[in-house]
Parts: C-alpha cells; structure tokens; sequence
C-alpha cells in the first residue's frame, strides 16, 4: 500500500448503499469494497446513495479529483491497486500469486453469481427490496425488481425449462468454491502470506452478506455454515472490519438528483458556509398552477405503471421463454 499517497491531505470517500443486516451497506457490490478499506486501515467516509438503485458504477471511491468507479476496469478494488492510492496485494510474493489470481477469480465468479441468484431469483422479493428500492414508490420498485430480476434470468440462460438444471449447477460450484477455500485457509489467520489480501476482503464481504442478509432457508447459507473455519473467519473479523468502524468512517445521506445507469456523479463540490432560511413568500397563480399540473403528471405516472404492472401479471413471474432475447434488464452486480 502506498502509504504516503493515501495518508495525504486529500479526503477518502466511499459512495455505497446503505445498511441493513447488522452489515455497513447491504449491498454485495459495495460491501467488498468497504471490507477492502478497512483491512488497508485508511481512514475514510461512507456517503449513501438512496436514489439510484438502477447505477452500476456504484459504489466508487472519490479520491480528491479522482474517482473510481465500479464499471471501469474490473471495478473499484482493481482501480485503486492500478493508481497506487490503495494496495493491499503489491507485497505478494511470485510463488503464491498464480493460487492467488486463481481463489480471487473464483470469489468473484462462482460465489458472486451463486449470491446474485439467491438474491434476485431463489429468495423472495423482500431481500432484494429492502437493499435497492425501499426508498423508491412501491410501484417503480416493483417494476425494476422484476427487470432486474428477469436480467439476472437472462444473464445464466435460465427457462422455465432448465431452472432446475441451472439451479443445481450454481450451488454446485458454490459448494466447490467453498471447499477450496477452506482447505486453503486452513487454520491460518488470512488466506495469503499471513496478512490480509483483496482476497480476504472479497470472501470476508461475501460470507458476512450470506451469513448476515440471506434468510435460514438458504441454500447457499446452509452449504457456507459446513466449513466451522469459514464461519470463523467472519467471526474473526467482523468486530475489527465489519462493526468497530466508527472512529475511521462517517456515514452521511448522499441522494443524486436523477436515478439512471448513464448518470455520473460529481467528483467533489467545494464546501460553503450554511446560507440562512430564506423567508417564506405566498406563490403567483403561475407557480400554483405549474404545482397542480406537476401533481397530475406524477399521478398519472403513477397509474401508467400500475397498469403495465397489472398487464404483466398475466404473463406470469417466474422463467424467462426460450425465444425471449431482450437485453433490456438492468444490471447492478458486475
């Protein structure tokens, strides 16, 4: 890690979705980049982005003018290792860093792709909902649960006609994912080298959000609670990383002023001193009528959306037919 460049004047932000679950963020996405933080013993801010459930580049870091964002380049952990502003694995002997590569590779994949399941397609709706949209209107976030649902469908090729098959080949390499780093882990404190790696904060955020977030009935729950070093390695480090995190972050609203996929956030804005309360004035009959024509149109949203809800019913909600080749889901988990 580079220790002069992060121990700077410049300001570390972490831009996340909020908490829930006894976790710091809820999300899978940005909970291994929070773990990440931690383990590196930097200090930084956790902002929370409430109003754009539908934006892959969360969460990014914000480093003075620079930013990392969660669609670029293999994410965020990868950015900061890139620019030298965090590095946790640049100290890594040759001799481990094939097995390396290789177990962070199979977190992200095999174990990532098991929880996206489970969240948006095995386990009922409340999870999921409660994560992303329980800040939205219940009608649009019924509307992009279900997009986002039928994405992750489309994303393993999941019919009617094959959920089962599909179904038992994610768990399948669930299960041998889990075995494997078991048997790496071993009795040993961290995965690599005796201190901690991306590695650790990778499986530390997925155990922690299957153990944490996903209901008993799980199955990937049930397949994580066989390995007693596994769950321990959470236990180790869920004071220290996951809870303890007060004297080293600040958690504070952060809205956006628009929800979609193609926005960009501000890097920074220049702090100002808090302006005094203007006082009140009566509105103009112009300003009463542009509110009272501004309330139709957002009741008429409304209605529109439960209508198209209400025609979707019929089409059922479970499986994605054979010749459905629409990519217009949306995306959170990379």
């Amino acid at each position: 890690m580079d220790d002069e460049r992060v121990e700077g004047t410049q300001e570390i932000v972490l831009v996340a979705r909020k908490g829930g679950f006894g976790l710091p963020t809820a999300c899978p996405v940005c909970l291994p980049v929070y773990c990440y933080l931690r383990f590196a013993k930097v200090n930084f801010k956790v902002r929370l982005d409430r109003t754009n459930p539908d934006s892959d580049h969360i969460p990014y870091v914000e480093y003075g003018d620079y930013v990392a964002f969660n669609n670029e380049k293999g994410g965020v952990i990868e950015l900061l290792n890139e620019e030298n502003i965090i590095q946790l694995d640049s100290e890594l002997s040759k001799d481990c860093f094939s097995d390396w590569v290789s177990t962070k590779v199979m977190i992200s994949t095999w174990l990532a792709e098991a929880v996206q399941y489970e969240l948006w397609v095995a386990c009922d709706s409340s999870i999921a909902n409660y994560i992303y949209f329980s800040d939205l209107p219940w009608a649009i976030g019924k509307l992009l649960h279900w997009k986002q649902s039928r994405a992750v469908k489309q994303l393993h090729g999941i019919t009617k006609l094959n959920v089962a098959e599909k179904e038992e080949e994610i768990y399948r390499k669930a299960n041998l994912a889990y075995n494997a780093l078991s048997v790496k882990l071993g009795n040993e404190e961290f995965f690599f080298e005796e201190r901690p790696t991306s590695v650790d904060a990778l499986f530390l955020a997925h155990a922690a959000f299957v153990i944490h977030a996903l209901p008993e009935t799980s199955v990937l729950r049930s397949s994580l609670a066989k390995y007693a070093n596994l769950t321990k390695f959470v236990e180790t480090f869920k004071g220290d990383v996951l809870e303890a995190s007060c004297s080293s972050s600040q958690t504070t609203a952060f809205p956006f002023e628009a929800s979609s996929s193609s926005s960009v956030p501000r890097t920074k804005k220049s702090k100002q001193s808090p302006k005094p309360k203007p006082k009140k004035r009566e509105r103009t009959e112009e300003e009463k009528s542009f509110r009272r024509r501004a309330k139709y149109f957002i009741a008429a949203q409304v209605v529109s959306v439960l209508i198209f809800l209400t025609v979707l019913g019929g089409m059922g909600d479970y499986g994605v037919d054979d010749d459905d080749n629409d990519n217009d889901g949306l995306a959170y988990d990379d």
